[in-house]
């Protein structure tokens, strides 16, 4: 999942970013409202995590500004003012949730979780396609029965196909996925790890269409 963080301090900017890349995210990271309404509407993004105390355009004009132009990225609010009047001018805004500092990274991870869930409609944390059992709430995962472990960035690509089944991803989409700005991406990164999920998953499981892109096949 490719998420845009929006937060102009630094330190807990950087803590964030690093936290959740460890979590298997691909992190994009702005640190003023004109960057952030900039970068969401001119690259694609499962969702945004928007301080609102941000400096050249408040989070609040932002989140405003995106739901004007009828962008439903999901957006969770991550700030420290937390009174009721500021969360309920937030969610009524548009916001998706709303998390107040300090936060614990962990429960941050399970709120991005949920949020994309609903978002896709999906009420469950477990998803089965094919064989596969993946609990993205806990990264467990099971294949015909027996415990599989992916790395962070082959759970980021796998993720990203499974989201819609029978969807053709190219190489170009699925480094979006996996790798936030700045990240260094190796030439045939993609077929590296498309090669080691086959390798624990099947030949067949994740396919190829040639000058195209990735896809899983339909259940």
């Amino acid at each position: 999942m490719r998420i845009l963080l929006v937060e102009d301090d630094a330190m807990l900017g950087e803590a964030v970013r690093t936290g959740l890349r460890r979590e298997g995210f691909a992190v994009d990271w702005v640190r003023d409202g004109q960057a952030a309404e900039t970068a969401a509407t001119t690259e694609t993004f499962d969702l945004m995590l928007l301080d609102l105390g941000l400096p050249k355009k408040a989070g609040l004009a932002v989140l405003l500004a995106l739901r004007a132009k009828k962008m439903s990225m999901p957006v969770v609010i991550v700030t420290a003012r937390d009174a009721i009047e500021e969360r309920v001018a937030g969610l009524n805004a548009g916001a998706d949730d709303y998390v107040g500092k300090p936060f614990d990274l962990l429960e941050l991870s399970a709120r991005i979780h949920a949020v994309i869930r609903r978002h896709q409609g999906r009420p469950e944390s477990v998803v089965r396609h094919g064989g596969l059992v993946l609990d993205q709430a806990t990264r467990e995962a099971s294949f015909n029965g027996e415990p599989v472990v992916f790395s962070a960035r082959e759970y980021a690509l796998l993720e990203a196909l499974l989201a819609r089944p029978g969807a053709v991803l190219s190489r170009a989409q699925l480094e979006e996925r996996i790798y936030g700005w700045g990240e260094e991406i190796e030439s045939n990164a993609v077929e590296v790890y498309v090669h080691a999920l086959r390798k624990k998953l099947g030949a067949g499981y994740i396919r190829n269409l040639r000058g195209v892109g990735y896809m899983v096949p339909k259940s």
